[in-house]
Parts: C-alpha cells; structure tokens; sequence
C-alpha cells in the first residue's frame, strides 16, 4: 500500500512535465522504504519498464507516429548508444562499492535537478543546434545515446530527463515528437539494464517484485495518466523548477553522508 501511494504522486508530477518519475522515484526507494542503494537501482528500472511500456502504449492509441519518420535515424543512432552503454553500465553498477555507487548517484541527480531548473527557463521552440548532414546528427545521436544509456542504467531511470532536451535542443524535434521517441528509445535500454539486472541476481527476492515494483509501477501509470490529463493546468516551467529544487535537496539529504 505504501508503494502505491507513493508511486501515484510521483507518477503525477512525471506526467506533468512529461517524464515517468524514476528521479524522483529513487530517493524514495532508498530513503523511505530503506533499500540498499544497488537494489534500489535495479528495483526503480523494473518500475521504470512498467511505465514506459504502458506510456507508450497510451500514447500510440492518441498520436501518430509518422512524425517520427523524419527522425528515425536519430533514433535508431541513439538507441544503439543507450543500449550499448545500458549493458555495461548495469555490471558497473555491481562492481563498484555501494558508497562509490551513492556518491554517483548523488552528483547525477543534483545535475537532472539543475536540468530541470533551467528547463523552466528555456524557451520551448528552438532550432536544432546540431547542422544538417546526417553524418554528424548520426554520430551525436549515438554519442547522447551512450550517456543515456549510462545514467539509466546507474540511476534506474528511463532517461526521458535527458533524452526529450537533447532532442529538442539538439536536433530541433517538436516537444511531442520528441515525447515519443523518448519512449521508444527508454523501453529496449530499460529492458535491457532489467534483463542484465535480473542475470546478476537482484531480483532473487520475489516480495520486492510483489511488495514494491508491482504496486508502485501501478501507481506511477495512474498518477502519469492522469497527470497527462492535466497538462496546462499548472504551467509546466514553474513545476521544473519546483521539482528541480525538490530533487536536489532530497538527494543531498539520503546520500550525502556518502
């Protein structure tokens, strides 16, 4: 019960500016509910997978997808990298000691927390920064890809965070579009860093998929759906820089004594 009912606001907030949660998701997972950093990673992926799937699924039943034809190389680019780094970054993650794994964690989310605060500042339609030759976009997609796939697979986030600016910015997707193959990018590097997670035994107890994932993946699709709905409501910039504040100060106060 206590998973559901913090799954849902989180899901709430991610639905109004457009993200699953995860960030915020992960201090919970090892503050409130007391997991070990490295479980609380692998634990916040699985949820990660949960809302992912379902968004896209949602999504693809209200937008079309031919939009994303335009961008497909960028995608596939992107996914390659995010992939590629997922699988090592998931076997980083049970190498290194737990106190190295929480100081990374700490300085990851103190840096999407300043991201999302000077989000709330940016203008929303901007050209893409990155020039034309698809060459150069499909190097940089790959390269992106590689640093999603990294932070996804340290945190347990789908990376949506970082994906959905870069697309913006970098490559001048429209914030929709760009929504979409986020989604489309997170689910194979999500599924990956779960299959790898699942490999090296951090799902062994099954009451932490009963107990935790299941209800709290309930959740976050409850609280990102019906955050969707209410997108517009409250002006997403002032959210971000709400929520960017919030982040920082919440994963100063559970890792800073590593």
């Amino acid at each position: 019960m206590a998973a559901l009912l913090y799954g849902a606001p989180i899901g709430l907030l991610g639905g109004l500016i457009g993200l699953g949660g995860a960030e915020f998701r992960l201090p919970v997972l090892a503050g409130v509910f007391g997991y070990a950093v490295r479980r609380a990673v692998a634990l916040n992926l699985a949820i990660s997978l949960i809302t992912v799937v379902s968004a896209l699924l949602i999504r693809g039943g209200t937008l079309s997808f031919a939009p994303l034809l335009g961008l497909l190389p960028v995608v596939v680019a992107m996914i390659t990298g995010a992939v590629s780094a997922a699988y090592v970054g998931t076997a980083l993650v049970h190498r290194v000691s737990e106190r190295l794994l929480e100081r990374v964690i700490l300085v990851f989310l103190m840096v999407i927390g300043v991201a999302l605060i000077v989000e709330a500042f940016l203008p929303q339609d901007v050209p893409g920064l990155l020039p034309d030759p698809l060459l150069v976009r499909i190097v940089a997609a790959a390269v992106f890809g590689l640093a999603v796939g990294l932070v996804s697979s340290l945190l347990g986030v789908a990376g949506g965070e970082l994906i959905i600016p870069t697309l913006v910015f970098a490559f001048g997707a429209g914030i929709k579009t760009a929504g979409t193959a986020s989604l489309l990018i997170s689910l194979p590097t999500v599924a990956v860093g779960v299959l790898r997670h699942r490999r090296l035994g951090s799902f062994a107890e099954s009451a932490d998929l009963t107990q935790t994932v299941a209800p709290m993946g309930l959740g976050s699709v409850v609280g990102a759906v019906t955050g969707g709905l209410f997108v517009g409501v409250i002006p997403a910039s002032a959210l971000k820089f709400v929520l960017g504040m919030i982040l920082i100060v919440s994963a100063v106060r559970i890792f800073r004594g590593s």
